[in-house]
This record gives C-alpha cells, structure tokens and sequence, in this order.
C-alpha cells in the first residue's frame, strides 16, 4: 500500500471515529425529543453539536479522498458503526456484550479483506460534469421513493441516508481533484455546481439519518454504514475506473470481505439493546458521549439488597 493510501486510511479511521460520536449524539437527541417535530429539533444547540461533529469527520473524510480511492475510503465508513458500539454503550452506562464484540471482529476482518483487494493508488479519474448532473438525478429520484410515506420510515429513511451520504462522497472526491488541478482555474463551474451538489446531499443525508434514529441506533446505522459504501462502490467501480486488485482472486477476497462485514454489521445490528428514552432532559446528548464518568448499570446483587429493606413488598 502507497504512503498516500495509508494517509488515506488514516484520516478514515479518525473520521469515523467523528462521524460515530455525532451519530450516538444524535441518536439520544432523537430519543428525548422523539415527539419533537424537525424544524424545533433544528433550533436546539445539541442538535448543531452533533452538526459540528459530522462537519470535522466530513472535512476529513474530503482529505481522505484526495489521497485515496473511493473503492477504499467508503469501506472504512463501517468502522462507524464499531466505534459507535463501545460509545453508545458508555453513553448508556452499559457494558459492551459479547455479540457486539464477535460483530464488531467480523466487521474489522472483512474491512481488512476489503482493504487488500481494493487498494490502488489515488485517484486519476473523476465524473464528468455530465455524469455528475446524471448521478444526482437518479439518486435524488431514488432517495424521494425512499423518503416517501409508508411502512418501516426509520430503515428506509436510513438507506435513504445511506445511498445520499455515498454519492455525496463520490461527488465530493470530484470536486477535490478537480480544485486542486493547476491545469484550469480552481472555481469552474463544474466546481460550483457539483459542490452546491455534495452540499445538497450531505445535508439531506444527514437530517434523515436523525429522522431513522428516532427507532434506536442499531438498525439504523447499520443499515446507513452498507448503503453507504455500496452506493460510492458503485460509482467508483463503473464510472471512475476504481477495479480490484488481482483479477479474479481480488474479486473473491472481495467478496469473502464483504460477507464477513456483513455479518458483522447484522451481528452488531440483532445484539443492539432498545434506546434508553430515560435520559434526562437537561443532560447534552454531545457531553454524556463525551463524558469521562457513565451512569453504573443495575446489578442483581443491588437488586436483592432493594428487595430485602424495610417497607418493600416482593412480589409472590
């Protein structure tokens, strides 16, 4: 692997580090606001904290596609869900099961596999303007259906989310290599308009992740972590070029990759408990990720002890 690709995972890590503490944040903000119509939730200050920490992992994530290719960059947004499993939990003042540890192995081992038969070195092609006015057209198309009334709104509005978040990736790598291009000047109008673009869907990505958060965290950030790659891998493998390494081989490792991630992000998804709607009202969703103290989980031991004090009736 290139020294810019390793520069590339780097910044991919540390990203979704950010991006998994602004989803655990919004995930609570959604838990104690869950009546909470979108526009008041928008007047909040923890709402435009968790805003501040997706805007440092995105500026990140930017960098990190000036360095690598997307085929590579996407597959490590995954590690947000790993990194959200053990801050949630602190969050929660829980323990980290272990399911969630066996999922968050699985997750790693198939990023890993990912990682080898995807690396190349950074990117040489980017969309024509063409091509970029043709992908946000279909993906706005696609992500309204998904957005539409009906049944199960928190995973559809998550891979609604998913697939805007991904596109916007792609489109964003556009912009970065096309910027810093000496060969022409670095406000084209291709610029603008595909970075007026990335900001459409980065934004409408993220007020509907905050939406699907509303039925927990698991589902749904499982759900965004694979629409998201998948909707950048497809750009990347059939309009920039971005193919696998070792022919046939690579795309078995491929493969094999991407079942192990798989598995992970449902074994993640199955052992995610119900969001603790307890939280305080005047407790910051942003501060009790970031706090250095959680709340101490019940224990039966403490339980018994509350059943054997004076003036409590036990149950028959």
């Amino acid at each position: 692997m290139t020294a810019a690709a390793l520069a590339a995972v780097a910044l991919s890590l540390v990203s979704a580090v950010a991006y998994a503490l602004a989803a655990v944040a919004q995930e609570r903000l959604a838990s104690r606001n869950a009546d909470a119509g979108l526009v008041r939730l928008l007047s909040t200050g923890a709402w435009w904290s968790a805003v501040g920490l997706n805007a440092a992992a995105a500026l990140l994530h930017v960098v990190a596609l000036k360095y690598g290719p997307l085929t590579v960059v996407q597959p490590l947004g995954a590690l947000t869900l790993v990194a959200a499993v053990p801050l949630g939990a602190r969050a929660a003042g829980r323990r980290v099961s272990a399911p969630e540890w066996r999922g968050t192995a699985f997750t790693l081992l198939g990023l890993a596999a990912l990682l080898v038969a995807a690396s190349g070195p950074a990117p040489a092609r980017v969309l024509t303007l063409a091509q970029a006015l043709a992908v946000a057209g279909t993906t706005a198309a696609l992500v309204g259906l998904l957005s539409w009334p009906g049944a199960r709104p928190g995973l559809r509005h998550a891979t609604g989310s998913g697939i805007a978040s991904g596109v916007a990736s792609a489109l964003t790598q556009t912009v970065t290599v096309a910027a810093t291009d000496r060969s022409g000047p670095v406000l084209s109008a291709k610029v603008i308009v595909i970075a007026v673009l990335v900001a459409a869907f980065a934004a409408g990505g993220l007020l509907l992740s905050q939406t699907a958060y509303r039925g927990g965290l698991g589902a749904p950030l499982a759900v965004v972590t694979l629409a998201n790659p998948v909707a950048a891998a497809v750009i990347g493998l059939t309009l920039l070029g971005q193919g696998l390494k070792a022919g046939a081989a690579g795309v078995l490792l491929a493969l094999a990759g991407a079942g192990l991630a798989a598995w992970g992000v449902i074994l993640l998804t199955r052992s995610a408990p119900e969001p603790d709607h307890g939280v305080a009202h005047d407790e910051h969703p942003v501060a009790a990720v970031l706090a250095l103290e959680t709340k101490p989980a019940a224990t039966e031991p403490a339980l018994v002890q509350r059943r054997s004090e004076p003036g409590h009736l036990s149950p028959l």
